[in-house]
């Protein structure tokens, strides 16, 4: 099978389950082809059957802004061509599934059929996507998907409430590969000493992702635990961090990694993980916490229920409750005998969501693809 993959090569988590779901692929012997503006931040390309095709748009001092989605479009019908491609999965909606519509057109009229895959990842639906300035366009695009997925079932209900979709929407949560290598608890003594417990949280610093409550919970809970805050991770709300380090008197408790390509090998040295969102559409960084056996402090915010089941694997608030969230993290942080059960919980629940349970499932929605595009 050779399957046409396009992503953000971004952080985010559409870019990093695309890119995995890509190399799981590749690695059953299918070809791998990753379109994107640039390599996919976790992409291996020295492994087999991964190949990488860069969009490059040219610069026209026409333009004010220059047309991504008409060389987006372009390449995929060039790629389909010369590879022969099977099939094109498109991972966030904007403006992947608007180009995959155009491309599909252009190679039905050279005789080419080529299936499209939409999965739909989150702010593409609940905060660009339902713009009027784009809500029709992606509305169209989605509709005209040949199979349409979307990571959570609290994102399949948010884009039939926010669109008219015509189709199916087959939930495919995220996934992750829950044998990685846990640090030595050397590295944790580079943070914090022996009686004291470390928060973590992960993000882009987002608004969204409400860094002034992760910061707000940390000064709570520091009050109570003798401990310390690890924020990986950069974005527009780096001042926030600043500023208010100061304003709690905490300058000595927090320290920003910045980005980090192999995160686990920081999860895995925490005590308990900061999750207060105000959206999430699924929570892969809450899961990529658990699977190295971090309980997840969260908010109730759109899939993450789906992911942290509350009082088992961590522990869920409502959005912006950051004196429950505070009072959760002490409850758990000052008994040993919980933290470890929970700790031990966490990796049960990321069990679930293990990649050997969630690839056999695209798998069987590639080969349904496939038999009905042949039919």
């Amino acid at each position: 099978m050779k399957i046409g993959i396009v992503c953000y090569p971004t952080f985010g988590g559409s870019g990093i389950v695309a890119t995995q779901l890509g190399m799981e692929m590749a690695a059953l012997g299918n070809e791998a082809h990753f379109i994107s503006y640039s390599i996919p931040a976790k992409l291996d390309v020295t492994l087999p059957n991964i190949y990488f095709h860069q969009v490059c748009v040219k610069q026209y001092p026409l333009f004010e802004y220059q047309p991504f989605s008409l060389a987006l479009s372009t390449i995929i019908v060039n790629i389909a061509e010369t590879y022969g491609l099977d099939l094109l999965h498109v991972h966030y909606a904007i403006p992947h599934a608007y180009a995959a519509y155009f491309a599909k057109q252009i190679l039905k009229e050279k005789g080419i059929e080529l299936p499209v895959i939409t999965t739909l990842h989150g702010t593409d639906i609940t905060l660009v996507g339902s713009h009027p300035i784009y809500k029709s366009g992606v509305e169209f695009s989605i509709n005209k998907s040949d199979y349409i997925t979307s990571v959570s079932q609290s994102l399949k209900q948010d884009t039939y409430e926010a669109f008219i979709i015509k189709k199916d929407i087959e939930v495919i949560p995220n996934f992750i590969d829950n044998s990685i290598k846990i640090s030595s608890p050397c590295v944790r003594r580079n943070f914090v000493a022996e009686d004291e417990k470390l928060m973590i949280h992960v993000s882009n610093l987002r608004k969204v992702k409400r860094i002034d409550d992760v910061m707000s919970i940390f000064n709570l809970v520091q009050k109570e635990v003798k401990s310390k805050l690890l924020i990986v991770g950069e974005g527009p709300e780096t001042e926030t961090v600043e500023h208010l380090t100061q304003v709690y008197h905490v300058e000595d408790k927090i320290k920003m990694l910045g980005k980090i390509v192999d995160v686990s090998s920081i999860l895995s040295i925490a005590d308990l993980f900061l999750l207060p969102s105000e959206q999430e559409s699924f929570g892969l960084a809450a899961l990529e916490a658990m699977s190295c056996g971090i309980p997840v402090i969260s908010s109730n915010a759109g899939g993450i229920t789906e992911v942290n089941k509350d009082g088992f694997s961590g522990f869920v608030s409502p959005v912006g409750d950051v004196h429950s969230m505070a009072k959760n993290a002490i409850r758990l942080l000052k008994d040993e005998k919980m933290l470890s059960l929970f700790k031990k919980q966490a990796k049960e629940q990321a069990l679930l969501f293990d990649n050997s349970k969630i690839i056999p499932i695209y798998k069987e929605l590639y080969d349904k693809a496939l038999n009905n595009n042949h039919n």
